[in-house]
């Protein structure tokens, strides 16, 4: 079962490729980062659009991957950074939680009818 508290979370701050799968992610992780993917960590990457955040992270015997898309909105990140970034635990729930970190404060809620 997932412990966000015990682990250590990564941010990538280069725009990634959305259709990227588990295998390429890991790839990236271990080729760029230089990092072990299956070490505990959640790793967190963005798409070059703004809206859209997958999360990888692996647990015994298997990874798991969210994908987090804003149907209205952009999240908000820092402008020509390079790397990687340790991201704190309060930092990721206001992330996925609130406006702080996105621009969704000035719209109404929608039905999302259209699923493609």
């Amino acid at each position: 079962m997932l412990n966000l508290e015990d682990m250590t979370i990564y941010f990538y701050t280069q725009p990634v490729d959305m259709r990227k799968s588990i295998d390429t992610l890991c790839m990236l992780v271990s080729e760029t980062l230089r990092m072990n993917p299956a070490d505990g960590s959640l790793f967190l990457f963005r798409g070059k659009s703004g809206n859209k955040l997958k999360a990888l992270y692996y647990e015994t015997n298997c990874f798991t991957l969210w994908y987090r898309r804003l149907e209205k909105g952009r999240f908000i990140f820092a402008r020509n950074a390079e790397g990687y970034v340790e991201m704190s635990h309060e930092h990721f729930k206001w992330l996925l939680a609130s406006d702080k970190y996105s621009r969704t404060d000035t719209m109404l809620p929608n039905q999302v009818e259209n699923y493609c």
